[in-house]
């Protein structure tokens, strides 16, 4: 069995990749996170009660434990959040990177890493390979590029897997994104505003929970790009959202990322170059379509 460590693990990936792993035979899953274990399944797992945030508690429980591989989903995520408290974000996003890639060097452990799309400019008009030169434009994106040097630089095993606009559902009652969002607000009857100058590949959150997994299985090593395949505004992704479960396209509402401050910290346009996921990792993203329809049987399982 691989011993594997889930950081985050209370987060809304770290919740699903503990859900996909901690069902299988060929993992022996520990779980960590800075608070109490929010996630609704406890079974199959270890979980301990680790503040990140504090190296000497940090370093005590690694030098504990030895691990295969470390799956690192913790992260401060909120673009505005990373502008207000940038002290934090550096400290999460590029300092506890520096100390697990130390830890994974010394114990020859696979560190799989996760990274976003933000770390491009997005005036690129063709999908972003993962050649593509990063030019970061948000504290937020600049300190994920930072955390990607620091793996390059390491000389630890690593996986960058990178990312756009994670979406989906797990029990947890509290987490939301674009969907569970426009879902919910739709369904209440209230009108929403929404962004039409911005495009992405919106990227289905247990096709990013089973990346991990083959990042795992494949023994992956550098950058890989994971998202959906369908480049497409923020409003249509809304619309289609709104088809699906027939909900009212009226309240619906088109604004520029200008009107709302965004226009500058979050790139115009990222899509991925999926080829080299693809071919050396053998993901295969969900249609955007299709995973409304998983999330819809995932309503009914998570009884929300």
């Amino acid at each position: 069995m691989k011993k594997i460590l889930v950081t985050g693990s209370n987060g809304f990936l770290g919740q699903k990749v503990i859900d996909l792993l901690s069902g299988n035979d060929l993992y022996e899953v520990t779980a960590i996170s800075k608070g109490p274990n929010r996630n609704p399944n406890q079974a199959g797992y270890v979980f301990c009660q680790v503040d990140l945030l504090d190296q000497s508690i940090l370093m005590d429980f690694l030098s504990g434990h030895t691990f295969d591989t470390i799956i690192h989903t913790a992260a401060m995520t909120s673009v505005e959040a990373c502008e207000a408290d940038k002290a934090t974000c550096q400290l999460l996003n590029v300092e506890l990177v520096q100390i697990l890639a130390s830890y994974c060097k010394q114990n020859q452990t696979q560190l799989i890493h996760i990274s976003t799309d933000f770390v491009f400019d997005g005036k690129k008009r063709s999908p972003y390979h993962e050649l593509d030169m990063p030019n970061p434009q948000s504290e937020y994106g600049k300190s994920k590029y930072a955390s990607e040097q620091v793996l390059e630089q390491s000389s630890c095993h690593y996986a960058i897997l990178r990312t756009i606009l994670v979406y989906g559902i797990n029990g947890d009652p509290n987490r939301s994104n674009l969907v569970l969002w426009a879902k919910a607000k739709l369904s209440q009857k209230e009108a929403i505003k929404v962004v039409n100058d911005q495009w992405r590949m919106p990227t289905f959150v247990d096709d990013l929970a089973h990346a991990c997994q083959l990042a795992i299985e494949r023994q992956a090593q550098g950058i890989f790009h994971i998202s959906g395949a369908e480049l497409m505004a923020i409003n249509e992704a809304v619309y289609k959202i709104a088809e699906y479960w027939k909900l009212d396209k009226t309240l619906i509402s088109e604004i520029s990322a200008a009107s709302i401050g965004q226009a500058d910290n979050r790139p115009r346009q990222t899509g991925f170059d999926l080829s080299k996921s693809k071919n050396e990792l053998g993901y295969i993203p969900t249609s955007f379509i299709k995973s409304l329809e998983i999330i819809e049987k995932q309503f009914r399982e998570f009884k929300r």
